[in-house]
């Protein structure tokens, strides 16, 4: 292999693993983006919640028998679709026992200290639910073995042999089903009725209310499917990557960067601003040692803010 060939070889494995590992970050930007663009609320329990999707994924596919009977490659996608359900169900009840009382119509009633409110509670119950895995799970790291996650399709781009890219399958399908989630996402939010509702609420919550919507209910809505979605985004994840109670800590900021990013109230804008995050922490290996990768992302970030702040998708708006 020519100097050449390896130096294509390296730009074009940085840019798979890239957008590979973007599309993940980026599915997991709009969960949050759900929960932030609707409910206005800095959810510090995001992390936490991903790794919720991991373990339910983990116990879905190895003790309720869906490894055996779907098999290891449609198993892990269909525990990572159902851990999202799991964790659907933990958001709305995070939301009925906890945030209601922090969030809606109620915190806008109250005396506008609301979000100090929100950080105290979310960050609460980021520390209680890493905890309380810590002592369910252990500290063992776990992850969920498949053929996929050690088998590689072999891919020419340019049809030789003197350029040859790896594909890691699990992370290449990984990826795959992160962007159809995303599509399913930004068409619920734009063409359902529900979808609609929760727009509404996150633009005016009192003339919401006017029209006879819930906002709460929509609020609640918003806090689970948010939640559902870093849920499945981390059913993804524990194809290829091990875990343990503390994992969500790496992937917080890696989230709230990609929300601003791509804008408040974007979900395509979410997932963009994601895939960004994935792409500049792996090119930027190719100049830059791997302990400055996340150096790389924030530099990015702070230009981007600089002459965008109103990130990808973002709308100038002014609040009176």
């Amino acid at each position: 292999m020519s100097d050449m060939s390896g130096v294509i070889e390296n730009v074009l494995g940085s840019l798979y693993a890239g957008l590979t590992i973007g599309a993940i970050y980026g599915l997991m930007c709009v969960g949050l983006a759900l929960i932030f663009s609707v409910m206005r609320v800095i959810n510090f329990a995001q992390g936490e919640l991903l790794v919720g999707g991991m373990y339910a994924s983990l116990f879905l596919f190895g003790s309720t028998g869906i490894g055996m009977v779907l098999g290891p490659y449609a198993g892990p996608i269909v525990s990572a679709l159902l851990g999202g359900v799991v964790v659907f169900v933990l958001g709305i009840v995070l939301y009925a026992l906890l945030m209601r009382h922090v969030s809606g119509m109620r915190a806008a009633a109250g005396d506008g200290d609301e979000h100090n409110a929100q950080l105290t509670l979310t960050l609460g119950i980021s520390l209680v639910l890493s905890n309380g895995g810590l002592l369910l799970f252990g500290s063992m790291p776990r992850s969920l073995r498949t053929p996929m996650s050690s088998n590689a399709w072999p891919f020419a781009p340019f049809g030789g042999d003197d350029i040859m890219l790896f594909l890691n399958q699990a992370r290449t399908v990984a990826a795959v089903i992160s962007v159809l989630v995303m599509i399913a996402c930004a068409l619920f939010v734009a063409r359902t009725r529900t979808g609609k509702t929760l727009r509404a609420a996150a633009d005016n919550q009192e003339a919401t209310t006017y029209m006879g919507i819930d906002v709460n209910r929509a609020f609640m809505l918003a806090f689970g499917g948010g939640a559902a979605v870093t849920g499945i985004a981390g059913g993804l994840v524990a194809m290829y990557l091990p875990f343990e109670p503390y994992t969500g800590i790496e992937f917080i900021m890696v989230m709230y960067a990609g929300v601003v990013l791509g804008g408040i109230g974007s979900v395509s804008g979410a997932f963009l601003g994601g895939l960004t995050i994935g792409l500049v922490q792996q090119l930027s290996t190719l100049v830059l040692p791997q302990q400055l990768q996340n150096a790389a992302v924030f530099v990015i970030f702070l230009l981007v803010i600089l002459l965008r702040p109103q990130g990808f998708f973002g709308k100038v708006i002014e609040r009176v």
